[in-house]
């Protein structure tokens, strides 16, 4: 160089780094570091320089060179466990960065990443220490992002608040501090606060597609449904991976469903589909979604569950020889579920549970929630043992459920959200049954059963349609619980108003234009009647009006039900004379409110075991004049039931009693049911005929 020699030549290498001349510049630090291989600049650059064409191994092997010529240089340290971290070598990373602690007790870099290790093992006790050190070493915002955000992984979101509001405090602009806000503000229930953070995110950053999701999943909570469209359909365009673009697409399917654009649904499913084929939750929420679409029959309902079972379905692979076959012994029973909480399938559970004779049976719940309520806690107080699996992975919670020697463990979930069904595909148990989420299949061939009734699946009329054993309950497959709600049936609408209201309080992903054509045809039938359905706001609303119009009837008989609390959604019955129930997936806890209000429900038979809902209840009501095999036979029954004045009122004043004292209410006779048909199971598996 003409300063002198190699060292005078560096900023001449450099130079040539700094216009793209790469190779040029590498020969000037080579040689600089061979005349002064302390010569810490040249050797941070040359790793810059081999990183930027992808030259991680020949980076490391500088990066090592620089830590045992300069063993007390922390910069030298800190490049190499960086590089080894990002290689995966994460023990050897631990050890340097350890180092760098020891060498410089104030280094906050070593501490954060010490804690984003910690973090990617899965160990949130340890990253929470590291994180917590970084903040005493720099209390600014990205210690305080790091430290929060592992406090939202840890479930602890009220004690992450304070530091994501720190840091933000130091970084305004920062979308992904907005972010991590909005999923703590979710986590303690703070939705509207929650949706301004994520509004803020993509305010601060337009391409930020993770946070366009989750705008989408609150807004969609919200009942802001072409909103919660808009900002999914976003993420979509903007998602940087195939995996997120998926999880995009299926969202955005489940806003369709909810607004019964069963077609959109479908393809939206099969995109994201597409674009994850192995994501097994994925899947199932398109088989859920299935079960609504007006042209899916039960066949290609098989075919698809098969499928699913065919892609995500592990081997098992524990063992039994050590379990005690005694065919009369006290059984261990496991619940899996994720919705122990006010929630549909809470309030079915919540009778069995508490009916069940322990003298027979010790009760285990493996709970999956995501968050719990007042009503987690009565389940806790109501079992014998509580696992929380929420934060286990597959493995993990198969694996509990196996060293707890649980005899039958039991799927309340099926393909809905929350399910753990990837571990019952592990085969934890000897038995294994599903139940409860609602009467359908989970398309696994390792669970050995599915209880159901005999108005539901009568013998010989659905068995090829499933893959699990059916074992039918002598009467039904729901056992009612209020839960306390001392909402009382109100006296007959139509005595105030002069006409008969009929309404449909179901979730009005259960609609479609079949549907709205059989109501028209009621309408018609009965022409002065109005018709009340539950629909949360935005264009499906319009929608639904047009399609009325299209057939004839007036949008001012057509009323529209808010979404709301489940107090404020059973004041709705109180303006309702006449249930009319859905296709293919009729009312299910629905109905079951609607009779406990005092509104009887007309309901048609569906093709699929969800449509078969309104034929069991209705008979175990002893109400089977209110069941309709065809269209035709739906609409004269619904149009007699109008006329009936008298026994309308009738029906409002004594349905509360008839359920009160019908097997739908009875706990005791149901959970003996199903414990009979757990022990006749059992006996079948101890003989080695199962």
């Amino acid at each position: 160089g003409a300063v002198g020699g190699p060292c005078g030549a560096f900023p001449e290498g450099r130079a040539h780094h700094g216009a793209g001349r790469l190779a040029q510049a590498e020969a000037i630090y080579r040689e600089v570091l061979a005349r002064t291989p302390t010569h810490a600049q040249a050797s941070t650059l040359l790793v810059s320089l081999l990183l930027q064409g992808g030259r991680l191994a020949e980076a490391t092997t500088l990066c090592r060179d620089d830590v045992r010529r300069r063993p007390d240089d922390v910069g030298a340290h800190l490049a190499l466990g960086a590089l080894l971290q990002a290689q995966g070598a994460l023990d050897e990373a631990v050890h340097v960065f350890e180092r760098v602690v020891r060498l410089a007790p104030d280094s906050d870099v070593a501490c954060l990443q010490l804690g984003h290790i910690a973090r990617a093992r899965s160990d949130p006790d340890t990253a929470l220490g590291w994180f917590r050190r970084a903040v005493a070493i720099a209390p600014g915002g990205m210690a305080r992002h790091e430290l929060g955000r592992t406090l939202i992984d840890a479930g602890r979101p009220v004690e992450a608040e304070p530091h994501l509001r720190a840091a933000l405090a130091a970084d305004p602009g920062r979308a992904e501090l907005h972010h991590n806000l909005g999923i703590a503000l979710v986590a303690m229930g703070r939705h509207d606060e929650a949706i301004e953070a994520c509004r803020r995110a993509v305010v601060a950053n337009p391409s930020f597609a993770a946070a366009y999701n989750n705008l989408g999943g609150l807004l969609q909570a919200s009942m802001r449904l072409d909103e919660a469209g808009e900002a999914f359909e976003t993420a979509l365009r903007l998602a940087p991976d195939a995996a997120r673009a998926a999880n995009a697409a299926g969202n955005l399917a489940g806003v369709y469903a909810w607004q019964a654009r069963h077609g959109d649904a479908l393809a939206a499913h099969r995109r994201a589909l597409a674009l994850a084929p192995t994501d097994a939750a994925l899947h199932g929420s398109h088989l859920f979604s299935l079960l609504f679409h007006p042209a899916v029959d039960a066949n290609a309902l098989r075919a698809e569950h098969d499928a699913w079972a065919a892609r995500h379905a592990s081997q098992p692979s524990f063992p039994f020889g050590d379990v005690d076959r005694s065919p009369e012994r006290r059984l261990r029973i496991g619940y899996v579920c994720g919705h122990y909480r006010d929630h549909v399938l809470g309030r079915y559970l919540m009778p069995l549970l508490r009916g069940h004779d322990r003298s027979l049976v010790d009760v285990v719940a493996y709970s999956n929630n995501r968050s719990d309520d007042a009503i987690t806690a009565r389940f806790r107080e109501t079992v014998d043992t509580w696992r929380d699996i929420a934060r286990l992975c597959d493995d993990d919670a198969a694996a509990l459920v196996h060293r707890d020697r649980i005899d039958i463990l039991v799927d309340t979930t099926l393909h809905m959200d929350g399910n753990r069904l990837p571990v019952f595909a592990r085969k934890p148990a000897p038995l294994q049954v599903t139940f409860a989420g609602y009467p359908g299949s989970t398309g696994l061939a390792t669970i050995d059963a599915r209880l159901t009734d005999i108005h539901l699946d009568p013998p010989g009329l659905h068995d090829e349609r499933y893959v699990e054993r059916s074992w039918r309950l002598p009467d039904t497959f729901w056992c009612y619980d209020p839960l306390g709600e001392d909402a009382v049936p109100g006296p007959s609408p139509f005595e105030a108003n002069g006409y008969v209201t009929f309404g449909c309080l179901n979730n009005f992903a259960k609609t479609n234009d079949r549907m709205l054509a059989m109501w028209a045809a009621v309408l018609k039938a009965v022409p002065d009647a109005h018709l009340s359905l539950l629909c949360p706001h935005g264009s499906h609303r319009a929608r639904t009006l047009a399609v009325f119009a299209s057939l004839g009837v007036d949008a001012a008989r057509i009323a529209f039900v808010d979404y709301g609390p489940r107090s404020a959604y059973l004041a709705a019955f109180h303006d309702i004379d006449i249930g009319l129930d859905t296709v293919p997936y009729n009312g299910h806890t629905t109905s079951l409110d609607s009779s406990w209000m005092g509104v009887p429900v007309v309901t048609l038979v569906g093709a699929t075991v969800v449509g078969r809902a309104g034929f069991s209840q209705l008979t175990n009501l002893g109400l089977s004049s209110l069941i309709a095999r065809t269209p035709d036979e739906y609409v004269a029954v619904a149009a007699a039931l109008a006329v009936d004045r008298p026994g309308l009122k009738e029906l409002r004043l004594t349905l509360r009693e008839r359920m009160a004292c019908s097997p739908l209410m009875d706990a005791r006779a149901f959970a003996r049911n199903i414990e009979d048909a757990y022990r006749h199971l059992w006996r079948r598996w101890c003989a080695g005929t199962s």
